[in-house]
């Protein structure tokens, strides 16, 4: 659940959409049997405090228990539901929107994202005020505790197939931008304990993000020339939330987050042979390197839930999403950046080469993203048809929307879950083609 903050109840994200939307959480928790006790966090917004009293509050006028670890992030909340056997999680942020905004990513007792039909059975409860609250002699009781982080790390560091001594030996130093949220306190942490020399920028956990805190090119500017001033082995780059990860190589060049999965991916094969899965946005650099490991490569639709669905159907040893997602089964069914530190810190030191010579030796791919707005009444069956129908030659997969793959490239059309509005996806092995195929799509949309 999405929203800007302030305005009008419906519209906008309000002190009455956070009740009645935390209520039917709890009346869904309860009709589930699950234990009532949640745990929340936050990540560093302005808001937060307020929308976390909010929740609380009426999590424990619903008589559910809950655990208060204040500032935290999304995958270390998703590892703490299970670890004290709460009946779900509520993590409060809005992910890489601006500070406007913020949400509640709702939870399972699993600590993984609630399923799209729990999701419709919550807002079915929602609309219907189909829940209860305690009496005053059954009120849910507040814990409350800072978080540390100490667990997620020592799990992290606890892989078998990382190596820390060797990851130790290469004194990395790094540069974090912090986007002045969560990743200010979990990531320095895990650098510590593998012995790496670090320089923070944005680090003031305020929610006044220095910039848009999306982790793509346009907005890693300052990160990029910090990595060059300090002659850094590497810089990182994480959203409010910790769990999208982006990486600057030491010349000050771009990793790609699209990359991020792929360099990762490449590591665990290595050590845990299996299949792999990202979204059918994602770049099919991965789908290359899985094939090349003798493994096979499955996507699935949009969506982290979806992503992990299609993970444990297939039994993936690691997946993720093109966006910086990183998801190790090993740890927990959930984006990652801390893991995905950790991993790729290794993979450099086993192949003792920097970060932009890795880059290197993938396949080389460009992928451009845009958006066709929709009117109101539009007919997006008969759009997604239109361009099936242009296409029936090439290989087509309608699982979300259409993609239609070519043999140096692909592109994707798809309703947003969020927004009224069309996304075209496009990847090739330059960007001249891939803005060719973007171009084709929108003609043939258009025609």
């Amino acid at each position: 659940m999405r929203g800007t903050i302030g305005g009008t109840p419906y519209n906008n994200l309000t002190p009455i959409d956070l009740v009645e939307m935390t209520s039917a959480y709890a009346a869904w928790l309860i009709k589930n049997n699950a234990a009532k006790k949640v745990v929340i966090g936050r990540d560093g917004r302005i808001s937060g405090e307020i929308v976390s009293q909010i929740v609380m509050s009426t999590l424990r006028s619903m008589g559910i228990d809950v655990i208060d670890v204040g500032y935290s992030t999304t995958p270390s909340i998703e590892m703490l539901v299970p670890k004290e056997n709460a009946g779900g999680g509520i993590i409060l942020t809005a992910s890489h929107n601006p500070k406007e905004w913020n949400a509640l990513k709702l939870l399972n007792s699993k600590g993984e994202f609630i399923s799209k039909k729990d999701g419709e059975d919550l807002l079915s409860m929602a609309e219907e005020k189909s829940f209860e609250f305690a009496n005053v002699n059954n009120l849910g009781r507040l814990e409350t505790r800072k978080e540390d982080f100490d667990f997620h790390i020592e799990k992290i560091l606890a892989l078998p197939y990382l190596n820390l001594d060797l990851i130790k030996s290469r004194k990395y130093k790094v540069v974090v931008d912090c986007i002045n949220s969560t990743g200010s306190i979990s990531i320095p942490p895990l650098l510590k304990k593998l012995d790496c020399e670090f320089v923070l920028i944005n680090e003031q956990l305020t929610g006044e993000f220095a910039h848009n805190p999306e982790p793509v090119p346009e907005n890693l500017k300052q990160l990029s020339e910090a990595v060059v001033t300090h002659k850094a082995d590497l810089g990182i780059a994480v959203d409010p939330d910790v769990d999208r990860l982006v990486f600057v190589c030491e010349d000050g060049s771009m990793f790609s987050e699209e990359y991020t999965i792929v360099a990762v991916s490449e590591f665990i094969l290595k050590h845990k042979p299996g299949h792999t899965v990202s979204n059918l946005s994602s770049t099919r650099a991965l789908a290359d390197i899985t094939v090349a490991a003798g493994q096979k490569y499955y996507a699935s639709a949009v969506g982290e839930v979806n992503v992990v669905e299609k993970m444990k159907a297939v039994n993936a040893v690691i997946g993720g999403e093109g966006n910086g997602g990183v998801i190790l089964p090993d740890l927990h069914y959930g984006r990652d950046a801390l893991v995905g530190i950790a991993l790729m810190l290794n993979h450099l030191a086993e192949e003792e080469i920097t970060l932009s010579t890795l880059k290197k030796r993938y396949p080389e791919y460009h992928i451009i993203k845009t958006k066709v707005q929709l009117s109101q009444g539009t007919d997006v069956d008969s759009l997604l048809n239109k361009l099936k129908n242009h296409y029936l030659e090439e290989r087509i997969n309608e699982e979300d929307g259409i993609k239609v793959d070519f043999a140096d490239g692909w592109v994707h059309l798809r309703r947003s879950n969020t927004e009224p509005i069309i996304r075209i996806i496009a990847e090739s092995k330059s960007i001249d083609e891939a803005n060719e195929l973007i171009k084709n799509v929108q003609n043939i949309i258009n025609g």
